[in-house]
């Protein structure tokens, strides 16, 4: 495995952290990347002690963003708000595709405008984000979690009982083909 750095916004930390697997990310990422930012807004006692474990471990790590990505992250909200086809994207949100498009780091989140915002708005066209569905479908193919060809979903069912985050159906099932070709010939 190639050296991967992430950075992950609130709604994906607040997931995350409810999820058995949890650790199962670190697998897949050298150093998971948490802005000042996201730390404000986290308020719940099992995210702050998951995170506060992670950030102990070595895991996870803290993010102090500059005035510069700062001031990008404001002007790529407005550009979001002023896009009728596009899920405006909120600050924290921005800020994670702006350190992912200046540092190569992969993005994650589950917020749809910073999804859509790669398809929309150019300079960030090449900034990769992932969702958790991305994660799951890598560890598997990676064989950081062992799934029998039977129960390919047997991990994406343990993070929608957990979270209660629904991945989009045609999504799944899009990711299940693609494991099902990799693993199961």
């Amino acid at each position: 495995m190639s050296v991967r750095f992430a950075i992950a916004d609130t709604c994906f930390i607040i997931d995350w952290a409810r999820f058995r697997y949890r650790d199962l990310m670190f697998k897949l990422f050298n150093i998971v990347y948490v802005s000042e930012s996201v730390l404000k807004e986290i308020k719940s006692e099992r995210t702050v002690e998951w995170v506060a474990s992670a950030l102990a471990s070595g895991n996870m790590s803290i993010y102090t963003e500059t005035s510069e990505e700062l001031e990008e992250a404001r002007k790529l909200t407005e550009e979001s708000r002023k896009l009728r086809s596009l899920i405006p994207v909120d600050l924290p949100e921005a800020l994670c595709l702006v350190i992912g498009r200046r540092r190569g780091y992969v993005v994650l989140t589950e917020n749809r405008g910073a999804i859509m915002a790669v398809d929309f708005i150019t300079p960030y066209k090449d900034v990769v984000v992932w969702r958790a569905l991305e994660i799951l479908t890598a560890a598997v193919i990676e064989g950081m979690f062992k799934v029998s060809c039977n129960e390919l979903n047997t991990l994406f069912k343990a993070y929608e009982e957990d979270t209660r985050h629904f991945f989009p159906r045609r999504d799944l099932t899009n990711a299940l083909e693609l494991i099902k070709g990799r693993i199961c010939g």
